[in-house]
């Protein structure tokens, strides 16, 4: 079991950071379209707003913190290059990054990483450093390969510029539809969560948000009903961008000051939700952009008619994986 982070650093994010990190950004990223549907209203008793992030390049909202992090390196890291530690979205974001800035990019992705995460990952021109998850805590390799080949390191999610970038997603929802009562968000290691839950203070402070997670992965719901820190080791979902072991020292005092609540759903909740989406909405969504609307659709959040928005953080999914999914949990 990895360390888990035990030091708040000095200065956290602030909406200041996401403002400046959207003018960054601007004209790299996609604004990913707000879409509804009326049968999932009628089935969450709510008016949903679904932030889409599945359109968006490398087909998830990653490549915001990827690029503004690594956007903002010296000239002399940028020449060195760059190295991360990813199941899929973050690698994918990391790699193409470092292909718009001409920076070389070394990504350490678990061998049970979707193949099409992999695929894509040694498209956009990353080295991939293959790992069993099992054997090797992902962290420690990153490191240890950072200060052996002189790279900079650009976590998945602690990192004040990973943050600020992903809460964008949420700055740009803020933007597209007024009035929310409460903002959906899956949480993994916290970085969109937390960039989110900023952006929703800013642009509407008694907006209710709240963090979702798969229930195998739980250590972030832990964490913030118990105020500490809480840990897990490869957790056995479906939601594979949902496997981190823990908050970070930038994420968790970022949830415990700005997120309202942290709730689970069951995988078998998850998949339900994920092909609902796919049927009726007609978008091909993966396991973990799904959790927000599982959160809705299995009741762990009440919709209570109220004006909700749903963050659907990616669609980077396996089209074989997600039928057998579907088979396994009798949605087909």
């Amino acid at each position: 079991m990895p360390t888990p982070p035990t030091d708040a650093p000095d200065s956290l994010v602030a909406y200041s950071d996401v403002a400046a990190a959207a003018e960054r950004l601007d004209g790299v990223v996609h604004q990913t379209p707000v879409m509804t549907s009326q049968t999932l209203n009628a089935k969450a008793t709510a008016e949903l707003f679904f932030k889409c992030e599945n359109f968006q390049r490398t087909g998830a909202f990653k490549i915001r913190g990827g690029y503004n992090a690594v956007s903002q390196l010296s000239p002399e890291a940028k020449e060195r290059g760059v190295i991360t530690y990813s199941s899929g979205n973050h690698a994918q974001a990391v790699a193409l990054a470092g292909r718009l800035l001409g920076v070389d990019a070394t990504i350490v992705m678990p061998k049970t990483a979707p193949q099409v995460k992999l695929d894509a990952t040694r498209d956009y021109g990353a080295e991939v450093v293959p790992y069993d998850p099992d054997e090797t805590v992902r962290e420690e390799l990153g490191r240890r390969l950072a200060e052996e080949r002189g790279l900079t390191l650009v976590p998945p999610y602690d990192h004040p510029d990973v943050v600020a970038g992903q809460g964008t997603v949420g700055d740009e929802l803020f933007g597209q539809v007024d009035d929310l009562d409460a903002l959906l968000v899956c949480c993994g290691g916290g970085g969109l969560l937390s960039g989110c839950a900023l952006a929703a203070r800013h642009h509407a402070p008694d907006c209710t948000v709240v963090g979702v997670e798969p229930a195998a992965g739980d250590d972030a719901t832990r964490s913030f009903h118990s105020g500490e820190l809480q840990t897990v080791k490869n957790p056995d979902t479906v939601a594979d961008g949902a496997r981190t072991p823990y908050l970070g020292d930038v994420t968790f005092p970022l949830v415990l000051e700005h997120v309202d609540d942290m709730v689970t759903v069951s995988d078998g909740t998850l998949v339900r939700a994920m092909h609902l989406l796919w049927e009726r909405m007609k978008i091909v969504v993966e396991p973990t952009g799904a959790l927000g609307a599982a959160a809705l659709l299995g009741d762990a959040v009440p919709g209570q008619n109220r004006r909700v928005g749903v963050v659907v953080s990616g669609g980077n999914v396996d089209l074989a994986r997600a039928g057998a999914l579907f088979d396994e949990y009798g949605v087909v």
